[in-house]
């Protein structure tokens, strides 16, 4: 894994990765937005990025898995949980990379986990993933304390072959993301990750109730169909967060 690294924007960390884990069993579900609609809801130090000058938002339902810290154990009590993103894309100092309005969880471990360490914005959920053939139906409902609530029910299923992302597509752009960036006490802050290149396919999906985005008062067009992509297994390595901005 450590060995192919063509298909990256920039090289690997010199230091070595701290925590790996596995996505599987993943939808993501892009819709185009306007700048202006996300602008004030990303730090200000990140510059929106954008493909043919067109901002996207993501809503990602997957499973959560093998979670294990360098030369350490697997988490016994975190090891296998669904997890529900909302992302955009961000770019800061010319590396493009995602940045998360929410990251819903059904485990509190993990959450208490990557909010304190990795400053990301977890948030405790109950949830369900069930799986009958190809078909995966994901259900999320928000039970953090003191956060606007929120609820996701989804049908969805892969429709196609395996394919890879072509370098300067629109879904090489939104897929092949190796940082995550992060605020916290006015400071910024970059994880680089690393994986082997999306073995994606084409999905259809059924979105029965989806107000993951309106804490936001992002506006998506309810008749618009979002951009699917399925994929459903990938193992990530994952390095020490670091700021690069801030003291």
């Amino acid at each position: 894994m450590l060995n192919q690294t063509s298909h990256r924007p920039w090289k690997l960390p010199k230091k070595p990765w701290v925590m790996s884990q596995t996505w599987g069993k993943a939808l993501f579900s892009h819709w185009p937005v306007s700048v202006d609609q996300i602008r004030d809801l990303v730090p200000p130090i990140l510059e929106i990025d954008t493909f043919d000058n067109q901002a996207w938002i993501s809503v990602v339902p997957f499973e959560m898995s093998d979670i294990q810290l360098r030369l350490l154990p697997a988490f016994p009590l975190a090891n296998l949980f669904p997890e529900l993103n909302v992302r955009t894309y961000v770019i800061y100092q010319g590396k493009p990379g995602v940045f998360f309005f929410s990251c819903d969880a059904a485990n509190p471990l993990a959450v208490v986990f990557a909010r304190s360490i990795y400053h990301l914005p977890y948030l405790n959920a109950r949830m369900c993933l069930a799986q009958k053939e190809e078909e995966i139906e994901f259900k999320s409902k928000r039970t953090h304390r003191n956060t606007p609530k929120a609820e996701f029910h989804c049908l969805y299923k892969p429709v196609s072959d395996v394919f890879f992302a072509q370098k300067d597509s629109l879904d090489y752009w939104l897929m092949e993301r190796y940082c995550l960036y992060t605020t916290y006490h006015k400071k910024l802050f970059r994880t680089n990750i690393h994986h082997l290149p999306w073995p994606l396919q084409h999905a259809e999906a059924e979105f029965i109730h989806n107000t993951m985005v309106d804490p936001w008062r992002i506006s998506i067009p309810k008749n618009q169909r979002p951009l699917l992509h399925y994929a459903n297994s990938i193992n990530v390595l994952a390095w020490q967060h670091f700021c690069v901005i801030g003291n």
